[in-house]
């Protein structure tokens, strides 16, 4: 059953988050960052009233059209559910099928937190390096390559910490559903808006096998090909099932 605490959890949760992101340049940004996360490390999936699965069909020809998909009933690899936004940060919940992926992509300028609600995820986390001297690999020749350090590639879980990332550091991402599927909560601070520079970008990771039987060690600097939204990656819409929230 839901806790007796779980509508002013997630309201705690969405007012801490307009606390941190409404000065992220302030001198308590640390603590108020420290207590977010804190907020959100508490949070459960029957807080927000999930059950574990994974997206639903497309229901209409419009909603699919708004998701990008012009099918109706198709299932997308992943759905979001929309919270709540504010100039200042955006919060939902992000659904992906046993399998899917969350293709490599950047959070330009911003702050994000992402707490595993179901499943397990593989999350592969770097950060952008200036530009280098040397040439880039010959597959670059396909268009604009970027120095990387790929810092991490970590499994997370309901009982793991919240995944951060910063202006900086862990800015880039990728997302995988491991052995079925999987939920989690997402803040982005500020959110996503192409008028103010905060687009979208997805990236291909350039290395071939490991020649070794171990996989490289990390961190390791990698160069990353600036893609096209892949095609068989879509984002489908579903609404929020959990207790209501104001920022």
């Amino acid at each position: 059953m839901p806790r007796d605490n779980m509508a002013s959890l997630i309201q705690r949760v969405a007012r801490q988050a307009r606390i941190t992101f409404r000065s992220p340049a302030g001198p308590a940004f640390g603590e108020n960052l420290h207590r977010l996360q804190q907020l959100l490390d508490e949070v459960r999936a029957e807080d927000l009233h999930l059950a574990p699965r994974g997206p639903a069909p497309v229901a209409a020809a419009a909603a699919a059209a708004a998701a990008g998909c012009p099918r109706a009933g198709a299932v997308p690899p992943v759905s979001y559910m929309h919270i709540c936004e504010t100039e200042s940060f955006s919060m939902g919940v992000f659904l992906l099928r046993s399998g899917a992926c969350i293709p490599l992509h950047d959070h330009p300028g911003m702050n994000g937190m992402l707490k595993v609600l179901y499943g397990t995820l593989r999350i592969a986390c770097m950060d952008t390096l200036p530009a280098a001297a040397a040439p880039p690999p010959p597959a670059a020749a396909a268009g604009a390559c970027h120095r990387a350090l790929l810092r991490s590639r970590q499994h997370y879980t309901p009982a793991s910490p919240p995944c951060l990332l910063s202006p900086h550091t862990d800015n880039l991402h990728q997302i995988d559903a491991v052995d079925g599927p999987a939920a989690f909560l997402d803040i982005l601070a500020p959110p996503y808006d192409p008028e103010h520079g905060r687009d979208c970008h997805y990236y291909r990771l350039l290395e071939g096998p490991p020649a070794a039987a171990e996989a490289p060690a990390l961190p390791r600097e990698v160069w990353l090909l600036e893609t096209p939204q892949a095609a068989d990656f879509w984002c489908g819409g579903e609404p929020y099932p959990g207790p209501r929230v104001c920022p």
